[in-house]
């Protein structure tokens, strides 16, 4: 399929949409990730501060292309399905970072990411569904949500507070 002019627009509207999302989590995750992060007891298999930046970064363009590729197909199938499920999965993805690092709640953030996974994988199939590489370009983007919960669970697990 050639690209005209307005899918280049497309893809920069749909790459803004998706990296406000990250913005927004962006935006809770600042103070954090300097006076409280820090603090909390962390496995050992914690990654270093610096990669979380660039994985994201990558991630959010991958996603953006892969509901680009998907936009395009809208002359031969319905896709408003599979882009509303984008969306609720990117508002799950900014609602994590304002529980696990705006509210500084590990617990609430583990809740939430397993939904997250779940907006993920569906979005996934039905991206899929309208164009296989669409689908497998949020392969990274479900690992590394499930390496996330493993470590969103790690940490609430480490650093809970013992009742009383």
């Amino acid at each position: 399929m050639k690209c005209i002019p307005q899918d280049w627009i497309a893809l920069a509207v749909i790459l803004l949409i998706t990296f406000a999302a990250s913005g927004v989590g962006g935006y809770f995750t600042a103070q954090s990730v300097k006076d409280w992060y820090p603090t909390l007891s962390k496995p050992s298999w914690n990654p270093p501060a610096w990669v979380f930046g660039p994985v994201w970064t990558a991630l959010y363009v991958l996603m953006g292309v892969a509901a680009w590729l998907v936009f395009r197909e809208r002359a031969a199938r319905p896709v408003a399905p599979a882009l509303a499920l984008y969306g609720v999965q990117l508002l799950l993805n900014a609602a994590w970072s304002v529980l696990f690092f705006g509210l500084r709640n590990p617990l609430a953030g583990l809740v939430e990411i397993v939904f997250l996974w779940l907006a993920i994988a569906a979005t996934m199939v039905v991206f899929w569904s309208a164009k296989p590489l669409a689908g497998i370009l949020l392969l990274p983007y479900l690992a590394w949500v499930g390496f996330a919960s493993v470590l969103n669970f790690a940490l609430w697990r480490l650093n809970r507070v013992p009742p009383a």
